[in-house]
């Protein structure tokens, strides 16, 4: 067994504002630690990953599809994004917003990344 606790968890900072950090990476899946800054943007873009998360503290509006659609994303509440299926995410709050995300299978660094 792993045990990884969140404090421990380093985060890099993938966009502007925008924090991502491995909690775990198995075989078929790997868990991220995210953080989105106020007035941040997680690019749109889109993968083969399936991805679920749940949001542990704030606010993000999540951006879905073609026709970029928003959804509020409070904390408490879990999302799920199907493979292929673009999506991103603004941070429209005062407050950070922090979560964890899932993606099957595993991914490490997203493509949409800019360079640092």
């Amino acid at each position: 067994m792993d045990h990884i606790a969140t404090d421990d968890v380093s985060l890099a900072e993938v966009a502007d504002g925008v924090y991502l950090g491995d909690v775990s990476t198995g075989d078929r899946a790997s868990m991220k630690y995210w953080r989105v800054d106020p007035g941040a943007t997680l690019p749109v873009h889109e993968h083969d990953n399936e991805q679920i998360g749940y949001v542990l503290r704030g606010t993000l509006t999540a951006i879905v599809g073609a026709e970029t659609t928003e959804i509020v994303l409070e904390e408490g509440d879990a999302y799920r994004f199907p493979s292929g299926v673009r999506h991103g995410a603004e941070n429209r709050s005062d407050e950070p917003a922090v979560g964890l995300g899932v993606l099957a299978p595993p991914r490490t660094d997203p493509d949409w990344r800019e360079p640092r």
